[in-house]
């Protein structure tokens, strides 16, 4: 029987997940693929690290050459980290023949026109299924599934250790320094959250997916973006006495132009993506003919990544890969479909939260503010009168009814600038 010789390099987490299911499944890739899979070499920095997957003989090694010189083997999982490094394996395997699957979101969002370029002037392949979501199938869901629809618009969880770090300060109530240090703990969260806290990663995979549905060309720098690292705990108490949780949500829609961005948002109770719980990823998509699908589950360790990495190479093993790379024309020369649009101009619905003095009047000049930026008041709540040294601190939380970003920003500035605000103002997006 005809059989696929697979390298993979890097032999970290998932790439050792994905070495588990090519051995210890051999006969389950063989039914889906038609054929055996083989792992023929895997290549490492350190051929002494202990490692929990059993390889066969002469399979680990530490020169790439192995792989690229070798042309038996058709396809390589590339699974390291980072962007130059990764860039630079990922055209010495192009060049060397090699179809790709990769999980690298950040080297896609950083380098995928060049890449994709030049995969398509060598008449290879790149696949990427695990770059977005980890184990659940939004790729391959938006870009064939759905490919009857003109989807509207995307709302996603796209970061499970931010969706963690919130759940335990929503659920148990810690602060975010102990909810961070518990992710850390468990492994969900890196010895440096940052990209993961700030939005970074949820951004880069946002532009992936904006790539895909819209046909847009972003630069992930260009979305705005407020990570967690700023969440507090009082607003997820409000939020909740308000009927909503607190996620970070990466958004995308469709309204003549693409509007796009990342940021805590307050999610009406009850709604499936409120209710996504711990290191969980969902993804919520639009349709015009489909209307609403809702995608759930694991975005990221070790198995439901390398799940979607050896999927896709069952599907490259198979050239269903060959066919929609050469169809879908991802990060062509081609024009985007749409254009981002002004951010400021973007409508949506805003939780605000001021720290005021305890005046007469306040909440009548907060009004007055908001009204002349055209903002009007769906509801107020105002609690009794923190005491903090001389001051009588009043903490009052408005809900708007649509607004402009830009005029939700200006009106905020305006009010932080007035002698009664005491501490600087929150202010967060509504999905109902």
């Amino acid at each position: 029987m005809e059989k696929t010789k697979v390298g993979i390099v890097g032999l970290g987490n998932v790439g050792s997940g994905v070495a588990r299911l090519l051995t210890e499944q051999s006969a389950r890739m063989t039914r889906h693929a038609g054929q055996p899979l083989e792992l023929a070499k895997a290549v490492v920095r350190d051929l002494d690290k202990p490692r929990d997957v059993t390889l066969g003989p002469n399979v680990l090694t530490n020169d790439l050459k192995e792989i690229t010189e070798d042309p038996e083997i058709r396809v390589v999982a590339q699974l390291i980290g980072g962007t130059e490094a990764a860039r630079q394996v990922m055209l010495e395997l192009l060049e060397s023949g090699k179809d790709i699957v990769t999980a690298n979101k950040a080297l896609l969002a950083e380098h995928g026109p060049e890449l994709f370029d030049r995969a398509r002037a060598l008449n290879r392949s790149i696949a990427f299924e695990a770059s977005v979501c980890g184990g659940i199938p939004i790729i391959t869901n938006i870009g064939q599934c759905l490919s009857a629809n003109q989807i509207t618009s995307l709302s996603g969880i796209l970061n499970g250790t931010s969706n963690f770090i919130v759940s335990r300060m929503e659920q148990e109530g810690a602060d975010y320094p102990a909810a961070v240090a518990e992710a850390q703990r468990l492994g969900f969260a890196e010895a440096d959250p940052t990209m993961d806290v700030d939005g970074t990663d949820a951004a880069q995979k946002l532009s992936i997916l904006a790539h895909l549905a819209f046909g847009a060309r972003v630069d992930w720098h260009e979305i705005p973006r407020i990570g967690i690292d700023t969440l507090d705990a009082a607003d997820l108490r409000y939020a909740r006495e308000l009927g909503y949780r607190v996620k970070l949500l990466a958004i995308a829609k469709l309204n003549g132009e693409l509007e796009l961005h990342v940021s805590p948002t307050l999610v009406r109770a009850g709604r499936p993506l409120a209710e996504v719980r711990e290191a969980y990823n969902a993804v919520t998509v639009v349709g015009d003919a489909v209307g609403n699908v809702f995608f759930h589950g694991l975005g990221a360790g070790q198995m439901p990544t390398a799940s979607a990495v050896v999927s896709d190479l069952i599907d490259t093993a198979v050239g269903r890969t060959r066919i929609t790379f050469r169809t879908l024309e991802l990060w062509s020369g081609r024009p985007p479909r749409v254009t981002l649009g002004d951010h400021a101009q973007a409508r949506g619905r805003y939780y605000l939260r001021f720290t005021i003095r305890d005046s007469p009047g306040v909440l009548g000049d907060i009004a007055g503010v908001l009204g002349g930026y055209d903002i009007s008041i769906a509801s107020v709540i105002q609690h009794e009168p923190e005491v903090q040294g001389e001051d009588e601190l009043v903490p009052l939380v408005i809900m708007t009814h649509l607004a402009s970003e830009g005029a939700a920003q200006s009106a905020i500035e305006e009010i932080d600038g007035r002698d009664y605000t005491l501490q600087p103002s929150v202010r967060m997006r509504v999905l109902d």
